[in-house]
């Protein structure tokens, strides 16, 4: 069995076929996800210091926080290239664009 890696920003990779969901961290419920991982010690922090802009579920129960949007994760599911480590700090210290 051929296991897909998926970059989530920084050089972190997370295997593909054990996430469950990718979510943005805007909502009271995700928040409470985050709180109860952390207290139970299975929350990865791979945001390197940055905004947290993706939250990733695993089958495992963990939750990895990263610093890239939900979307460009889930892009990279059908996407053969990945992106380097610098458009990865480059989309990083962007701001996010406000919905209107």
């Amino acid at each position: 069995m051929d296991t897909r890696l998926i970059n989530i920003g920084f050089g972190n990779i997370v295997a593909a076929n054990r996430i469950i969901a990718i979510v943005s961290p805007d909502s009271a419920p995700i928040k409470r996800i985050i709180q109860e991982a952390r207290d139970k010690g299975i929350l990865i922090d791979a945001t390197y210091g940055r905004r947290t802009r993706a939250v990733v579920i695993t089958d495992s129960g963990h939750v990895v926080l990263s610093a890239v949007q939900p979307e460009t994760v889930a892009h990279r599911f059908t996407s053969k290239d990945l992106m380097t480590d610098e458009e990865d700090e480059a989309e990083a210290a962007e701001p996010a664009a406000e919905p209107e």
